[in-house]
């Protein structure tokens, strides 16, 4: 994949591209950031643009434009100068692959313009690979680049974190991990919203999660706002507890279930406070639910929304204390 089709971090790509197109490239850089949101993605794009045969020269800056052979080479895992490390069976990324990469780097590239060699969750080092690699970061090789790629940045080295200057990647928008599972993945644009709502800006995340359950959740959720939109009564809202239950069968635990409905509460909140600032509704995270949304929302103006939403929020910051699920959700009903 080019550097120009990477989802978000428009600022980084291109400060990358106009660093490799000018050849002011650090000879090692570390990729940190939350995991799944593309990091892996763009030092592989690096490395397409570093050695591509026909490089395309855009606003960006040097690019790989994705047809010639090395581009497609690379793209497959094969290319001789391209690298890709990452943990083994074990979890962990011990010596001997660093020791050999090391070794190789120390010879020229066998047809590329530069070896890359990027280190995939670099934060599974052991001690020991990490030592083994300092000194090639000390005195890197001239025609090898390292890009460490890590989600837990700090659980490297000192030693090797002084001498990898750290590129930051933040979370994705919805709207730019809903394009990537509709362009990339195939997902509909309902389903893509609901996972990419539920995906705290990663792309991974929103693959991992199961949509069934997704949609379940979202249902408990919408079932709970409507039975306690207009109903003040205290034993009526208790009842209402009933929509966060797991249905019969279900393998999730009463914890996992309302932990999933109480992340969707917070979208389809959201949503409705959007609506009573009367956003257009193309910025609704639930867009195909708009219609039940409309007519929430006489119940749930502005201030009812965001004293509900604050209400969520604490209800899952004690479940993930520890508190009981039960407890929290009882008294969540009764704040709504």
């Amino acid at each position: 994949m080019p550097l120009r089709d990477v989802v978000g971090h428009t600022r980084m790509v291109g400060l990358l591209a106009r660093a490799i197109s000018r050849d002011t490239l650090p000879p090692s850089l570390l990729l940190a950031g939350p995991a799944g949101v593309g990091k892996r993605r763009v030092a592989v794009a690096m490395a397409a643009a570093i050695n591509c045969l026909n490089p395309q020269h855009g606003e960006l800056g040097r690019d790989g434009c994705g047809a010639c052979a090395s581009c497609l080479r690379i793209a497959r895992g094969v290319h001789p100068d391209v690298i890709v490390i990452e943990p083994g069976d074990t979890g962990a990324i011990k010596i001997e692959p660093i020791r050999e990469v090391i070794a190789a780097s120390g010879f020229r590239p066998f047809e590329g313009r530069r070896r890359v060699v990027v280190i995939d969750e670099a934060d599974a080092l052991t001690w020991q690979a990490q030592d083994a690699l300092l000194k090639t970061l000390e005195e890197p090789p001239s025609a090898s680049t390292f890009l460490l790629v890590s989600s837990m940045p700090d659980s490297l080295r000192p030693t090797v974190l002084s001498r990898c200057p750290r590129l930051r990647f933040g979370p994705l928008s919805v709207a730019e991990v809903t394009d990537a599972l509709m362009r990339d993945h195939g997902l509909s644009a309902p389903d893509a919203r609901v996972a990419a709502d539920a995906s705290d800006g990663s792309i991974g995340t929103a693959l991992a999660l199961q949509l069934t359950d997704l949609r379940g959740a979202r249902d408990a959720a919408a079932t709970l706002l409507r039975q306690t939109a207009r109903g003040a009564d205290p034993v009526r809202r208790l009842e209402a507890v009933k929509a966060l239950a797991p249905p019969k069968g279900s393998p999730a635990s009463d914890r996992e279930q309302l932990a999933g409905c109480l992340r969707a509460l917070s979208s389809l909140l959201r949503d409705l406070g959007f609506m009573a600032s009367r956003v257009d509704t193309g910025a609704l995270a639930n867009a195909d639910l708009a219609g039940e949304l409309e007519a929430l929302s006489r119940s749930y103006d502005a201030q009812r929304s965001v004293k509900a939403y604050s209400a969520v929020d604490r209800a899952l910051a004690a479940l993930e204390r520890n508190a009981s699920a039960k407890v929290v959700a009882d008294w969540l009903v009764l704040e709504l």
